[in-house]
C-alpha cells in the first residue's frame, strides 16, 4: 500500500498551514498540544501515521516554545513509527547565528540543525535561509525555496519606468542580483556598518540612484532600522521611489512605527510567520502554493528544480 501524506501544525502559524493543506489536497491533521500548569506541553497525535510521509509545518520564531514545538512533534512523530518524517521550516529561526563572529558565542543554526536531525527528522523543507550554506550543517536533505518566484511576478505587475534594485547590506548582494538579472536591471548596495545589533552607526549608497524606481530586497526585516535607513539615504540620494520585499516579517521593537514613518511606498512580506499588526504600508503575500508544490514533488519522488525558475513556475 503505497504511503500517504499526512500534514500537521504547531502553533507558530496555524493560518499558513491551512493554506498549504488547502493548496496540496488535504486537511490539517489531528494533533493537539496539551499544555500543563507550568507550561511545559506535549504534542500527541490523534490518528495513526503508522507508516505515513508526515510533514510537520512550524516556523522557529520566537519565541523558542516554537522550535521545542517542533522537536517534540517530530520525537512523537518517530516513535509513532511514521515512515519518512519531513519539518517543514518556512521561517528558520536562529539562522543569524551561522558563525563565530565574535569571540565565545554559540553558533546556534548549527545547533538547532544537529537538533532537528537528532529528534528524527529525515528532511528539511525551508525558505530563503539567512545564509544558503547553512544547508551545509544538516547531515539530511534539504530544499531550500526562493521567494523570488513569488516576489518576480508582484514585481512585474508593476511595471515601473526605471527599474532598479538595491540591496539593504553587503549580505544580499547575492539574493538581490540574482533577481536583478532577471529583469536585467542594475543594481545598487547599501553599505552599513553597525555599533551593535539592531543599531546602525553609518551607511553609504554605493551605485547611481537618481530618477530611479528602487526596489529593496531582503531576507528578514527585524527592527526595520536598517530597510528604512536605506530607503530615506536612497530618496535622499535622488531616487523617484522606493518599495521593499522581505521574505520573513519578524517586526520587532519599534518596526511598526519605522515602516508607518518611513518613505517607502510599500513593504511586502510573505506569511512565513504572522504579523503582530496591521499596517497601511505592509502588503502580504502567501507562500502556501509554493511549499504546497515542494511538498508534493517531493511525495511523489519530483524534481523542485522547477521551483526555482519564474518562467516554468508558471506552468505548474
Amino acid at each position: 500500500m503505497q504511503p500517504t501524506v499526512k500534514i500537521f501544525t504547531g502553533n507558530s502559524n496555524p493560518a499558513l498551514a491551512e493554506k498549504i493543506a488547502k493548496r496540496y489536497g488535504n486537511g490539517i491533521g489531528k494533533l493537539q498540544i496539551q499544555k500543563f500548569s507550568d507550561g511545559e506541553f506535549q504534542p500527541v497525535y490523534m490518528e495513526s501515521i503508522r507508516g505515513d510521509y508526515v510533514f510537520l509545518i512550524q516556523s522557529t520564531n520566537a519565541p523558542a516554545d516554537n522550535l521545542m514545538e517542533l522537536l517534540l512533534m517530530i520525537d512523537a512523530a518517530k516513535r509513532a513509527s511514521a515512515g519518512y518524517i519531513t519539518a517543514v521550516i518556512p521561517y528558520f529561526g536562529f539562522a543569524r547565528q551561522d558563525r563565530k563572529d565574535k569571540p565565545r558565542v554559540a553558533i546556534a543554526s548549527k545547533l538547532v540543525a544537529n537538533l532537528l536531525t537528532s529528534a528524527g527528522a529525515n528532511r528539511v523543507i525551508t525558505m530563503d535561509l539567512h545564509a544558503p550554506q547553512i544547508q551545509g550543517f544538516f547531515d539530511i536533505p534539504v530544499d531550500h525555496l526562493d521567494s523570488s518566484a513569488i516576489f518576480i511576478p508582484y514585481i512585474e505587475n508593476l511595471r515601473l519606468e526605471n527599474l532598479t534594485f538595491a540591496s539593504p547590506d553587503v549580505g544580499s548582494t547575492n539574493r538581490v542580483r540574482e533577481v536583478a538579472s532577471y529583469f536585467n536591471a542594475e543594481m545598487v548596495i547599501c553599505d552599513k556598518h553597525r555599533k551593535r545589533a539592531n543599531e546602525i552607526a553609518s551607511m553609504v549608497v554605493i551605485g547611481d540612484v537618481v530618477d530611479k524606481d528602487i526596489v529593496l530586497i531582503d531576507d528578514i526585516i527585524d527592527t526595520a532600522g536598517t530597510l528604512t535607513k536605506a530607503a530615506n539615504l536612497l530618496i535622499e540620494k535622488g531616487a523617484k521611489s522606493v518599495r521593499a520585499f522581505c521574505t520573513h516579517p519578524v517586526l520587532s521593537g519599534k518596526a511598526y512605527e519605522n515602516i508607518e514613518n518611513s518613505v517607502l511606498k510599500e513593504l511586502v512580506e510573505c506569511d512565513t510567520m504572522p504579523l503582530k499588526q496591521e499596517s497601511s504600508k505592509i502588503k502580504v503575500i502567501s507562500v502556501a502554493e509554493l511549499f504546497a508544490v515542494a511538498i508534493r514533488n517531493m511525495y511523489e519522488n519530483k524534481s523542485i528544480t522547477s521551483l526555482f525558475v519564474h518562467s516554468q513556475r508558471r506552468g505548474m
